[in-house]
């Protein structure tokens, strides 16, 4: 049962990977990332990591593709583009330039770990099963107070982002002068 559940849910993630990718629509595409972020959260559930599915489900799918869906609205998908012509030159070679970065970094992680994976996570610290709350607990006080300046700044980001927006994509009227 739990190889039937990992491949469906790797199937899921796989298919709406490429449909991310693939997708030209905006809309079509930001519902394959959903079910990209749906997979994910089950395999946490596989991984009886129900409060990351759970914040999986709630925040990513829930709150960024909405925010996603909310920009691509505002910004208007009903035009079309040109994309024959390119306003940076540079742009494609750049980015093909990262593509085979991203590639050789991913290649050299997985070469470099190696040896953890095969060890079976022999070094992976598992919770105490005397407290189970103990990673509730631990988490929260990473995020409220480790780390409560990142996560604060990041919601400001977030809110700038969204007022930005709404405020490029604002259409202003023409003022029209009466003549005396």
């Amino acid at each position: 049962m739990e190889l039937f559940v990992f491949v469906v849910a790797a199937a899921m993630i796989l298919a709406g990977a490429i449909g991310v990718v693939v997708r030209s629509h905006p809309v079509h595409a930001a519902l394959s990332l959903i079910l990209t972020l749906f997979g994910v959260a089950v395999m946490f559930v596989a991984q009886e990591a129900h409060f990351l599915a759970a914040v999986q489900v709630i925040v990513y799918a829930g709150a960024i593709v909405v925010l996603f869906l909310f920009v691509i609205m505002l910004l208007g998908v009903d035009r079309t583009e040109d994309i024959k012509t390119e306003p940076f030159k540079v742009q494609r070679p750049l980015a093909v330039i990262v593509g085979l970065g991203v590639i050789g970094l991913v290649t050299a992680a997985v070469v470099a770990s190696r040896d953890v994976v095969s060890s079976r996570g022999s070094g992976l610290v598992t919770p105490d099963m005397a407290d189970p709350d103990s990673n509730i607990r631990q988490l929260s006080r990473s995020v409220f107070g480790d780390y409560v300046v990142a996560f604060e700044v990041t919601s400001v980001l977030l809110v700038v982002a969204v007022v930005g927006t709404v405020l490029l994509t604002r259409r202003v009227k023409p003022v029209v002068e009466k003549a005396s």
